[in-house]
C-alpha cells in the first residue's frame, strides 16, 4: 500500500513538471529503506512512463517547443551517460550527501523565489493605493 501512494504521490508531481523523482527517490531511501543507488535507478525507470504521458499531454496542449526539447535532449542524453557513470563510481555515502546538498540548493532558491515574489506582489499592491 505504501509504494502505491508513493507512486501516485511522485507521478503527480511528475505530471506537473517540478520532479517527482525527487520526491520519490528520498522516500524510497527514508519511508521504504532502498539503497540510495537502488533508489536513484528506480527513479530512472519510473521516469520512463511518467514522462511519455506527461510529453503526450504537452504535446496535444501545444506546450512543448520541439526544437528546444530536442537540443536539451541530446545533450541530455550525454550528461546521463556522464552522470550513470560517475553515480556507480560513488560511495553510496558520498552519493547520498550530494543528492542533499542537491536537495537543500533547490529548496533555497525556492524560498528565495516567493520571497521575491511575495515583495513584488506587495510593492504593486502599495503603488495601488
Amino acid at each position: 500500500m505504501v509504494e502505491i501512494l508513493i507512486g501516485i504521490a511522485s507521478g503527480i508531481i511528475s505530471g506537473t513538471g517540478m520532479g517527482g523523482g525527487t520526491l520519490l527517490i528520498f522516500l524510497l531511501v527514508y519511508v521504504l529503506g532502498i539503497e540510495q543507488h537502488i533508489a536513484q535507478a528506480t527513479n530512472l525507470i519510473f521516469f520512463i512512463p511518467t514522462s511519455i504521458i506527461a510529453i503526450i499531454i504537452n504535446l496535444k496542449n501545444k506546450n512543448i517547443a520541439i526544437k528546444t526539447a530536442i537540443f536539451i535532449s541530446v545533450f541530455g542524453i550525454l550528461g546521463a551517460i556522464i552522470g550513470a557513470n560517475i553515480s556507480i563510481k560513488i560511495d553510496v555515502q558520498i552519493l547520498r550527501k550530494c543528492f542533499g546538498i542537491f536537495l537543500a540548493v533547490i529548496a533555497i532558491h525556492e524560498i528565495y523565489t516567493i520571497i521575491k515574489w511575495y515583495k513584488k506582489q506587495k510593492a504593486r499592491d502599495n503603488n495601488k493605493k
